[in-house]
């Protein structure tokens, strides 16, 4: 009996320690992911900004014929609002 339960103390003794032993590795691999994905993510963002610098003149571009007609309307309301504003009073000094 003694030799019996001195085998399940070890037995869970041993699952006791290589469930600290996969916590650690999960762990210490969790923390190396994560600096991985920081990295990746930063490398990431710089790359798709230097994309998107490069690819900004050409959308411009692209959106020319969309924008000239808006920006003549807006150009249009801009002067009726200019034209029909009453002019500022200014109060000579004594």
């Amino acid at each position: 009996m003694i030799f019996l339960s001195s085998l399940v103390v070890l037995a869970v003794g041993f699952w006791i320690l290589f469930a600290l032993v996969g916590a650690v590795l999960k762990l210490v691999f969790g923390i190396i992911g994560g600096i991985f994905s920081l990295v990746g993510g930063m490398l990431g963002a710089v790359i798709g900004g230097v994309a998107m610098l490069a690819v900004a003149p050409v959308v411009a571009l692209a959106l020319l014929p969309v924008l000239v007609p808006v920006a003549l309307i807006a150009l249009v309301v801009w002067a009726i609002a200019r034209a029909t504003r009453k002019p500022d009073v200014v109060l000579a000094p004594r």
